[in-house]
């Protein structure tokens, strides 16, 4: 029977009784009371009781709903103190139970909305491994524990994520980091099964893992590091692809390599980059000497980013002359760093960090700012009509306003395009895209000349060579170092001679140290060169002085 029909019964019969029970007092009272006052007064006791009985059977159902309400108004705050698990009190379940039922489905529901979130903030969604918020706290946990004083933290980084996903799409990459994911977890399940050593692994970001293995020797978290460029060494198949991937390996330990998660992850993480520079698929294990060379990156990083505003770049130009007939042809412009404390810095000392940081750009601009400007004032007081080359890193050609922005800076100066060389290095020209030839190839037509720099140390396709837009090709130095002394050096130089007259190029041979190797490189056709041999790379007031002087004594570089 249903808890409000019960109610209602039992309201009918405590009613009727207080009736009843009225009915027979007045009944007595009228048989034994003679007097009329007092018979009036009999009845009206009679009526007051049954009116208080009526209203007491008509109030009890209102005070048991106040008594629930008020327990569930208890349960309800109780949620402040993080109570979500007690059922709705037995008050509200036997008065409303609907309410009852409601109230428990509420806390349920609320109950796996906390848990999925946390799932969320706490775990990868993708690999179901821990996150980054969760490796950290389990990382200090282990680490604080005896067994952890000495660990072994890896950092892993796959070398060619990349091109599965532009190639596959993200959809294949987040399965190929499933299965990463897998062969990783197999790895630490075999290591713990052996040693009862119970480690971390976690997916830090993108294409990042990290492990934690406790109580391990140098040796062994070596071995382990090795293990793992092993395993994700080995091909996936990834839905009819083979694909390999491999992975660079950083390694730290503590607490030779810091004693705290930050201090271990930092550390590991320089070795990871490391590994990564070496060419990959390798592990590398931390060291003061890299420690060394990271302070110097970020030394040199935060210097650069000041250097342009504060001035501190310089070019000096060095000679290019004919073979032939001795003349200077023109002079490539190189860039120098006038280090506040360290003096002239030459570029391979900052080049690549300034390529990789994105500072190139700024100093790309500032390059050809300073070219245009030294061949406007060249062209105001008749320093001759001499072509000035200069570099371009592959990260000005990535940006999609270089092109425009060289035709402002030269047209803004006055200077034609014909009076400039714009260098390239040979990797560069080989991975640009079809669009950035496309740009290359305009601007060579507006009358700018395009030069293959270091070429011979690059992965050259020489249908593609046959394709590209340039002008001439520069020898790189090590090509020409031993042609004095081998014969072998001697057959490859003249063997790329014949290759780059075959695609109708100059050739221009770099660092020329000696007089002998002039001989040789103008015997085997070379038609250009520059180098110690002739001069050394001289300021802009030098550089003009010394060639106003070797035109007038007519000199030639034998």
């Amino acid at each position: 029977m249903k808890v409000g029909t019960a109610h209602k019964i039992s309201n009918m019969l405590l009613s009727g009784l207080a009736g009843v029970a009225s009915f027979v007092f007045s009944l007595y009272a009228f048989i034994t009371i003679t007097q009329l006052p007092q018979q009036i007064t009999a009845a009206l006791v009679a009526g007051a009781f049954c009116l208080v009985v009526c209203y007491i059977a008509a109030e009890r159902p209102n005070s048991e709903g106040a008594r629930a309400l008020a327990a569930l108004r208890d349960r309800l705050l109780a949620v402040e103190e993080g109570d979500l698990t007690s059922p709705a009190p037995e008050s509200v379940r036997r008065v409303m139970p609907k309410v009852a039922a409601a109230v428990d489905s509420l806390f349920a529901e609320v109950r796996s909305s906390i848990d999925n979130a946390q799932a969320l903030g706490m775990y990868d969604p993708v690999t179901s491994l821990p996150n980054r918020l969760n490796f950290r706290a389990e990382a200090e946990r282990s680490l604080a524990k005896p067994e952890g004083r000495s660990a072994a933290m890896l950092f892993i980084d796959l070398d060619r994520f990349k091109a599965v996903n532009d190639s596959l799409g993200h959809a294949r990459g987040d399965q190929l980091l499933i299965m990463v994911a897998n062969r990783l977890r197999v790895l630490i399940n075999s290591e713990a099964a052996a040693s009862a050593r119970r480690s971390l692994l976690a997916r830090l970001a993108g294409d990042e893992f990290t492990l934690l293995f406790p109580d391990v020797s140098t040796a062994e978290a070596e071995r382990i590091a090795r293990r793992v460029v092993l395993a994700i060494g080995e091909p996936f198949e990834l839905h009819g692809h083979s694909i390999d991937v491999g992975a660079s390996v950083g390694l730290a330990l503590a607490p030779d390599h810091g004693r705290s998660v930050e201090e271990l992850m930092r550390a590991a993480d320089i070795s990871m980059y490391r590994a990564k520079a070496r060419g990959g698929h390798q592990h590398c294990l931390f060291s003061d000497a890299l420690a060394q060379e990271h302070q110097h990156r970020l030394d040199t990083e935060k210097a650069l980013a000041d250097a342009v505003q504060r001035d501190e770049f310089s070019l000096v130009l060095q000679p290019q002359l004919s073979l032939g007939s001795g003349a200077v042809t023109g002079a490539e412009a190189l860039l120098r760093w006038n280090h506040p404390t360290l003096g002239a810095v030459p570029p391979t000392y900052f080049i690549g960090i300034a390529e990789q940081t994105g500072v190139i750009n700024d100093i790309g601009d500032w390059v050809m700012a300073e070219v245009a400007a030294m061949l406007a004032c060249w062209d105001e007081h008749g320093g001759g009509s001499r072509r000035v080359s200069f570099n371009v890193s592959p990260r000005q050609l990535e940006r999609q306003d270089f092109f425009p922005r060289l035709r402002q800076i030269f047209g803004d100066a006055g200077v034609a395009l014909d009076r400039i060389e714009v260098e390239i290095t040979e990797t560069t020209a080989m991975e640009c895209s079809k669009a950035t030839l496309a740009d290359i190839a305009e601007l060579r037509r507006e009358g700018a000349t395009i030069a293959l720099d270091d070429f011979g140390t690059g992965y050259s396709n020489i249908a593609r060579l046959r394709q590209l837009p340039i002008d001439r090709v520069k020898l790189d130095q090590s090509l020409i170092h031993d042609i004095t002394s081998s014969e072998q050096a001697r057959n490859v130089v003249q063997a790329v001679i014949q290759l780059v007259r075959g695609v109708e190029c100059e050739l221009v041979a770099e660092a020329v140290e000696t007089v002998a190797q002039a001989d040789i490189l103008r015997t085997m056709g070379c038609e250009t060169i520059q180098g110690f041999v002739f001069a050394e790379p001289m300021i802009e007031r030098d550089f003009l002085a010394w060639t106003s002087h070797a035109v007038s004594e007519g000199r030639s570089a034998a």
